[in-house]
């Protein structure tokens, strides 16, 4: 064992080392260099999430259920994935109303109301004691394990003044209060507290994962011989098979436990407090999303070897498995390993209940003492009552410890860590509901919101908190085994007959049914309040309305005066004035006495004090110095088509600046298309020129040259020069085809005729390739009134396209006609490659080539688009049919009546 003095110095001063951490972080704000202004601090401080239930419970359960400690991190984790689309609206909200708290939220969104802040509240207070005493627990067992000899860790507490649980839970309460105490911020945001908690995630998770690496590759041979020992015994076998529950269903409680977890690492006050309410920049969130993940990942990776190692090194039975992480190192003399150990089950635990306290503090002072004082006139001669607020939240966090040490020796010690985490989770859960349904639907009421927390908490409390007082003995346990006047319908742990759950299964079920139920149907039920319906808008659209200035739901008449000496009493004359200053700034005006005192200036009032006393006190507040003029039904839908009107305009700019960026891509692509056809004419161009010019300048050079050489050249330079007029031609078709000064010829063409002049003039071409062109024609077919030559020129663009691409061996072509009585068509069908699937709908664009890189062929790219007018101005199309296997077969149609178009004057075509 360990001398108390040492453990208890090391503890004090892992405690000074955190409050130095949040002094540098204090101080740092102060200065306006933020230290918490970064995505890492922001990821790291979410880690709150693991208590000393992650780090002593979670090995207690997995020796007990294999990997059934998963779900708890699981939830997190699945939870992140929908970040981006839940949490940041929750960001987007809680910066624009300055919401301060999850009672602060949930009344805000329905109707600022007192009552239901109140209610959540309590509910938060009673739900989150049993994690308090979990705290209390952990710090306690492992200060005595450390401590005390095997023979005398089994003690009596003895009177609660001789408990050293009891001073743990006092100087917790000390440290909390010099953490988030110290001054009033209209913000709520404590910078020192959150870099302190990102520091103490990095300690809990380091001298978790030293533990882990000591058991696993110290006290066993690494994770393999670790496992094929386990494997080795049978009881452990079957624990590593998740064979120690036997009941039929049990991954109904897998879900459960999913499910919960979830839920809780939005809704439970500290995950609320960093993931909300001490953001700075709602884009640490993309980074948030995963590095949190990962570190839940890291955490867990020695669960399971620590929980095996623990169970061979004792015994099962032996020790309690919750202590593991501390009694493994020490059993094997590395006391120096244990009391790291003990640091970071300290700092998770201290963690913990820092944050917890801090916003559950907020929400007595701010959502339940400060209505009651209000309303009661306490304060009306005060003028500075910032003093009062910070006394009070000091007087909460102080007693929130102790009703955590009164739960601690009622129930406390007859559940595991992991149990008493679970009952937390469980009621937190119940305002899922009332929040949710408040972000994404209009329709949710004060009423419903009121009915299903009431139902959903009484539910909780019957059902699992009073069983777990039950437990210890001290609530008459014949009421919870046999129900209520002896009626087993009414049982807590099989309410209504429905057996064969686990009791945390058997409350979320009743508890969430009745919650959502009657959340639903209230809401239904009763028309939402002017009120209620101008906070929904404000929720709901809460991205519409941050993305132009919104609309502000009040009408009255205020004094600048009033409103500053309001501001004062509650935030103190200095901040006060600061903040009158900046706003006047941002007005326009020297001064705020030059402001005028209309709705903009009582909405920022109302939500400066929100920061500080909460929503609900807030308006209250506000009402008592400024004039409101009630807002009517027809106040609230004129506001609503205004919002309405603006939207609809929003959506028009939004949809022309969409269609202007079409155009601009439009063009960019047909400026790239243009930059391509100069690329491609100007080599096509130069390639000829070259050629003729290298000859001729041979020649000329050259008188000497023989005849036969000479000739030779004569018939390249030919041949160049009739590629040179044909991609003349080419483009010369196109530019007056597409400006409608092409000229046509119509004339009565007889269609087997033409199709046989232009298989014998490709001829040669073809048999170059070694292929064959086969002609599948009718006997007889009516003549079509066109215009031969272009008629010609589509044929032979196609058949000299097709000759390109069949194979060096065995080339196929073939060329088809079939007559109907309505029109003509003829198939060009290739035995090629085929056309890929990604450039078929480019083909018969401007300046597009089939083939790719070494295999394109030479040419513009405008025979297929020329092509294609010149079948258009017939009244046909043109198209490439589907493949069938091999090859392409483009097909064109021209019907026998053609359109009428007008006439065309004559002379040669281009």
């Amino acid at each position: 064992m360990l001398s108390p003095s040492l453990v208890l110095g090391a503890s004090f001063a892992y405690l000074l080392l955190l409050f130095a951490v949040a002094w540098w972080a204090d101080r740092r704000a102060e200065q306006r260099r933020s230290v918490i202004g970064n995505a890492w601090v922001y990821a790291l401080s979410i880690a709150v999430y693991c208590t000393a239930w992650t780090y002593f419970g979670s090995v207690g359960r997995a020796a007990s259920g294999g990997v059934w400690f998963l779900p708890i991190y699981l939830g997190p984790m699945l939870a992140m994935l929908l970040a981006w689309l839940v949490i940041r609206k929750m960001l987007r909200i809680a910066r624009t109303y300055r919401i301060t708290s999850i009672a602060d939220f949930i009344a805000s969104r329905y109707g600022k109301s007192p009552l239901l802040a109140g209610l959540v509240t309590l509910i938060t207070v009673v739900g989150i004691v049993p994690y308090i005493a979990l705290q209390l627990k952990a710090i306690d067992s492992g200060y005595h394990l450390l401590t005390t000899s095997g023979a005398e860790t089994l003690r009596d507490a003895g009177p609660w003044w001789q408990d050293g649980a009891f001073y743990v839970a006092l100087a917790l309460a000390g440290f909390t209060m010099v953490f988030g105490t110290r001054h009033l911020e209209s913000r709520e945001r404590h910078e020192g507290m959150v870099a302190a908690i990102a520091f103490e995630s990095v300690v809990k998770l380091i001298a978790f994962i030293a533990v882990g690496i000591f058991v696993t590759w110290g006290l066993f041979g690494g994770p393999v011989e670790l496992f094929a020992r386990a494997n080795a015994d049978p009881q452990l076998r079957e624990l590593l098979r998740l064979a120690q529950n036997d009941r039929p269903f049990a991954y109904e409680q897998w879900f459960a436990l999913t499910m919960l977890s979830m839920l809780s690492v939005v809704f439970l006050p500290r995950q609320f407090q960093v993931l909300v309410v001490e953001n700075v920049d709602e884009r640490h969130l993309k980074r948030a999303a995963w590095v949190f993940p990962a570190y839940l990942l890291a955490i867990n990776l020695f669960v399971l070897p620590i929980a095996l190692g623990g169970l061979m090194f004792f015994g099962a039975g032996r020790v309690d498995a919750d202590t593991f992480v501390l009694s493994l190192p020490l059993a094997a003399g590395q006391h120096g390993l244990a009391l790291a150990a003990f640091v970071g089950g300290l700092s998770a635990a201290t963690g913990m209940v820092i944050v917890e306290t801090i916003a559950v503090s907020t929400m007595v002072c701010n959502d339940f003492v400060m209505p009651l004082l209000l309303r009661w006139g306490i304060f009306a001669r005060q003028r500075d009552v910032s003093g009062w607020l910070l006394a009070i939240r000091r007087a909460a966090i102080v007693l929130v410890l102790l009703l955590g040490y009164l739960y601690f020796h009622l129930a406390g010690e007859a559940y595991a860590l992991v149990s008493i985490g679970l009952i937390s989770f469980a009621a937190v859960a119940q305002f899922a509901p009332a929040a949710l349904g408040g972000m994404y639907w209009k329709g949710g009421t004060r009423e419903g919101a009121l009915a299903g927390l009431l139902a959903g908490f009484a539910l909780w409390a019957y059902t699992l908190m009073l069983p777990s007082i039950a437990k210890s003995g001290w609530w008459q346990t014949d009421f919870v085994a046999a129900g209520p006047w002896g009626l087993e319908l009414l049982r807590p742990e099989q309410l209504l007959g429905m057996a064969g759950l686990d009791n945390l299964t058997h409350s979320l079920f009743w508890s969430m049914l009745a919650n959502v139920g009657l959340y639903v149907g209230v809401s239904l039920w009763r028309t939402p309040s002017v009120q209620e319906t101008s906070q929904a808008l404000l929720f709901v659209d809460v991205f519409d309305r941050t993305r132009r200035e919104r609309p502000v739901f009040w009408r009255g008449r205020a004094k600048v005066a009033d409103l500053q000496a309001l501001v004062r009493r509650f935030l103190g004359a200095d901040a006060a004035d600061r903040l009158f200053a900046a706003y006047a700034r941002q007005r326009g005006v020297d001064a705020i006495e030059g402001v005028v005192p209309d709705a903009r200036l009582v909405q920022f009032v109302e939500t400066q004090l929100a920061g500080a006393i909460g929503s609900a006190s807030a308006r209250v507040m506000v009402a008592s110095v400024a004039e409101e003029e009630a807002l009517g039904l027809d106040d609230v839908l004129c506001i609503l088509d205004e919002a309405s009107q603006l939207r609809a305009h929003s959506q028009a700019l939004e949809q022309a600046t969409a269609e202007l960026r079409a155009a601009n891509l439009r063009l960019a692509s047909l400026d790239r298309l243009k930059d391509d056809f100069m690329s491609s004419v100007t080599h096509e161009l130069r390639t000829p020129l070259t050629s003729i010019r290298a000859l001729t300048e041979m020649m000329l050079d050259d008188p000497q040259m023989a005849p036969a050489q000479r000739q030779e050249f004569l018939a390249i330079v030919v041949t160049e020069t009739e590629r040179l007029s044909r991609l003349v031609n080419q483009v010369l078709d196109m530019a007056k085809i597409e400006a409608g000064h092409a000229q046509w010829h119509n004339a009565e063409v007889d269609l087997i005729e033409l199709l046989k002049h232009a298989a014998q003039t490709v001829h040669e071409l073809v048999r170059e390739r070694g292929a064959e062109l086969l002609l599948d024609l009718p006997a007889a077919a009516p003549t079509l009134r066109a215009d031969r030559d272009r008629l010609l020129q589509v044929l032979l663009n196609l058949l000299s396209n097709a000759a390109k691409f069949v194979p060096a061996e065995g080339g196929r072509i073939e060329l088809r006609l079939k007559v109907d009585a309505d029109a003509a068509t003829v198939e060009v069908q290739d035995n090629g490659p085929g056309v890929p699937a990604e450039q078929r709908a480019l083909i018969f664009e401007k300046f597009r080539q089939g083939g790719d890189g070494a295999n394109r062929p030479q040419g513009t790219g405008l025979g297929l688009p020329i092509s294609r007018q010149i079948v258009e101005h017939f009244g046909g199309r043109i198209e490439l049919r589907a493949d069938q296997g091999q090859g392409a077969c483009f097909v064109f149609t021209i019907p026998w009546q053609q359109p009428e178009s007008p006439a065309e004057p004559a002379g040669d075509s281009a």
